[in-house]
Order: structure tokens, then C-alpha cells, then sequence
């Protein structure tokens, strides 16, 4: 996946820096922990906000943002969400229930007529051709929400990674429309897994609302939260801001290269196309553990987001993300034996983090190593934010947690 828009220059040193904003004695754990990241080279910058109903408590911006010119990360440095993009997605889709122009339990090809009659793979013959069967069940908004739907994701499918290659079939990230030949891989709600669903969901939200979902997202979420920095189009000035990607060598070390979405796509790609900011991100974060509102802008109903932090697909479970392409992504599980169920459209954990988050958060993360979470027991919310692959990289994920820890920790001081 992304093969088509990622290329690596030649190796790098990543820069050691500092640059906190707003941080704390209470919060010196996460400083430290952070300015530890960059000087141990597990990082070459990142950056962590975090807040609650009373507004931000946490940013700390480190390191470098851009490595060849030594411009340190900053709160407005450019980062590309990838997954992280599907809860602007999710949010667009419920502001349309909410008007009542879709239902959760409609079929799905009501507004999609492209989704009447999906074929399920079954295997793939002697010779090596796909054998396509046609589904049995019709695919729901909800099954779309839900990553129930059958769709899948290449990166974490050795089948679809064999379709691919087999067929020609684009990775959505392309943003070419032939990618949404993909076949499903199960029947709709038969269980739980990772795909180009919330793509789907795009789609339907550019059918019902006749937007572009650029278009949609900048009247209906990114200008009612002053959200200046985020969409699909990136423009010059933007793009002077954007952080550094590095891929992570096998030794360990950081190697830089470029990294762009498709600036003239098919489609935008309502499940990861979309760039931000940590500020920006916050804002919509906010707007989220207020209930739908932010400065008197509300984008969402109370009990809309509740609904959507609440799980919705029954005895079903998430499962492992186990890697088909590891240059990708690593295997993802968030909560290793622990069950974790989804919402509309979030990762819920039904016990308490091993670092602080109760049960009943709910979070997800971008394939760059972007996190966020949202504590509705705690009423808090935090994200981290770094351009590295492969997706949950072990170093990474130790900063996560330890911002985490760190920002529960200052809190019971404050």
C-alpha cells in the first residue's frame, strides 16, 4: 500500500531539538519523556496536546520538523492523519442521520447504488484467478461504520494483497476510483475487520450531500471549529509546514523521505486522505468531549456522540490487524487480551488502559504513527503526533504511553 505515492530519498541523520509550548511542572514527565524520544533518535520530532472540558492542559512540540532546514515542529506543523481522517468522515455521516437524510439500517446502495449487489472472494483458483461469489446479505450504513462490512485493507490481508497483484486492482490510497472493485472478504456483519469501509462512507456523504467531501468538511466541521489547516487540497504555504516522513531501518535509524496524498485524486478519501494540525486536531477533539460543540459551534448532538462512543457492533469483537505488509505496518492490537468492541466510528477498550485511560475510551490512530484517545470517564483527551512507518512502531508506541501516563499522572496533581 502507498507504493505508488511514497518514494525515500537517501539516508538522513534525524535532528535532536526541543521547542515546548504551554508544558508544566506538573506535566515535566511527558517533557522529559518526549525530548527523551528525540535525542534517542526514536523520533526526529513530535509533538502531544492533550485537554480537557476547561480547555487545553498539555502541548509540547520537539525536535524537527523538516530535517534538511532545521525548522523546529511547531503546534501549526503539518502532519498527514491518515486513518485519522475517518473521524471527520464518521462525524459528516452522523450530521447527515441526525438531519435524517440516512438511516444506519438502510442498505447502503439506497445511496450508493454501486454497493447493490457486492461479490465476496472465495479463494482464488489453481491457475491463480479470484473466485467471486455474490454475497448473500446486503451491506448496511452500519455494516460501512463499522468496519463490518466485508471490506478489507491489503496491508492486513494477505488475500487482498494476493487480489491485487493478481488483478491489478489500485490500493485505495491511490485515490483512484478502480480501487473500490475490491470484493469483500466475508459476508456483511459476519465480523469485524479493518477496510476501505469508511472510503464507502465518503462516498456516501458526497452522494447525499452533493459536496466534494473537501468541500463538506471545510463548511460543516473545519470552519465552524476554526480549523485553518486541515483538508485534502494542501496548499504552498501549508505545504512549507508539513513534518518530515521517515521510514525506520532495520538498524533502527530514521531514513527521510518525501511524502504527499494525491493532490489531483478520483476521490478524497474519506478514509485517510487529509492533512492537520495538532492544534487543529485538538479543536475537533474538543468539540468531541464537549458533545458536539466548541465555542459556541456546535457540529454535533450530545446524544449523537454519545451513540457514537457506545458500541455498535453487538457479540462481535475487534480482532488483531495481523500485518500482510510489514514495511507497512507492524501487527496492530491496541489492547492485547483484552476485548475491544467499535463504535461509529472508534476503537472502544472495555477495561482500563495500562496507562490510565478508562474503560470505555475510545481512540485510533493514522498509519504515520498519529494517536489519539478521548477518556468520556475522565473527560480527557489527548494526541500524539509523528510521520514515521511502519505503522505502530515500537518506539512510538512507548511515547504514546508514556505521554499518557504522564498526562493522567499531572492531572491528579493539578
Amino acid at each position: 500500500m502507498l507504493g505508488a505515492i511514497l518514494a525515500l530519498d537517501a539516508v538522513g541523520p534525524a535532528l535532536a531539538g526541543a521547542n515546548p509550548a504551554g508544558s508544566s511542572v506538573r506535566f515535566k514527565a511527558i517533557d522529559d519523556a518526549l525530548r527523551g524520544g528525540v535525542s534517542g533518535n526514536d523520533v526526529a520530532g513530535v509533538i502531544a496536546v492533550a485537554a480537557t472540558p476547561k480547555g487545553v492542559v498539555y502541548e509540547g512540540a520537539f525536535g524537527k520538523a523538516n530535517v534538511a532546514t532545521g525548522a523546529p515542529m511547531t503546534l501549526d506543523t503539518v502532519f498527514w492523519l491518515l486513518s485519522m481522517t475517518k473521524a471527520f468522515t464518521a462525524t459528516a455521516c452522523m450530521q447527515l442521520i441526525e438531519q435524517g437524510r440516512v438511516h444506519l439500517d438502510d442498505d447502503a446502495a439506497k445511496y450508493l447504488p454501486e454497493l447493490a449487489s457486492p461479490q465476496v472472494l472465495d479463494g482464488f483458483a489453481v491457475d491463480g484467478t479470484p473466485r467471486l461469489r455474490p454475497a448473500k446479505r446486503a451491506i448496511k450504513v452500519r455494516h460501512l461504520l463499522t468496519h463490518t462490512s466485508g471490506y478489507t485493507y491489503s496491508i492486513w490481508s494477505e488475500a487482498l494483497t494476493r487480489y491485487e497483484k493478481v488483478t491489478d486492482m489500485p490500493d485505495i490510497a491511490t485515490c483512484r476510483n478502480a480501487a473500490f472493485t475490491a470484493p469483500l472478504e466475508f459476508e456483511p456483519g459476519e465480523r469485524w475487520e479493518y477496510g476501505i469501509s469508511m472510503d464507502w462512507v465518503g462516498k456516501l456523504v458526497e452522494a447525499v450531500s452533493d459536496q466534494s467531501l473537501e468541500v463538506y468538511f471545510r463548511e460543516n466541521i473545519f470552519e465552524p471549529l476554526g480549523m485553518k489547516n486541515s483538508g485534502f487540497l494542501i496548499g504552498t504555504e501549508q505545504k512549507r509546514r508539513v513534518a518530515t516522513f521517515h521510514n525506520r531501518r532495520a538498524d533502527g535509524g530514521l531514513e527521510p523521505g518525501p511524502f504527499e496524498m494525491p493532490q489531483r485524486p478520483e476521490f478524497f478519501m474519506g478514509g485517510g486522505g487529509a492533512f492537520s494540525t495538532p492544534r487543529d486536531y485538538m479543536a475537533f477533539l474538543r468539540a468531541l468531549l464537549n458533545g458536539g460543540a466548541l465555542h459556541g459551534a456546535r457540529i454535533l448532538r450530545p446524544e449523537t456522540v454519545a451513540m457514537m462512543m457506545q458500541n455498535q457492533i453487538g457479540e462481535l469483537n475487534v480482532q488483531e490487524m495481523r500485518s500482510a505488509q510489514p514495511s507497512y505496518s507492524r501487527s496492530f492490537d491496541q489492547f492485547p487480551g483484552q476485548p475491544h468492541q467499535w463504535g461509529l466510528s472508534f476503537d472502544i477498550n472495555t477495561q482500563p488502559g495500562p496507562n490510565g485511560r478508562s474503560a470505555g475510551s475510545i481512540s485510533w490512530a493514522g498509519l504515520l504513527n498519529c494517536y489519539f484517545w478521548l477518556d468520556p470517564v475522565k473527560h480527557v483527551t489527548g494526541a500524539l503526533f509523528t510521520q514515521v512507518l511502519p505503522f505502530f512502531d515500537e518506539r512510538v508506541v512507548a511515547l504514546y504511553g508514556a505521554f499518557e501516563r504522564g498526562l493522567y499522572a499531572g492531572l491528579e496533581h493539578a
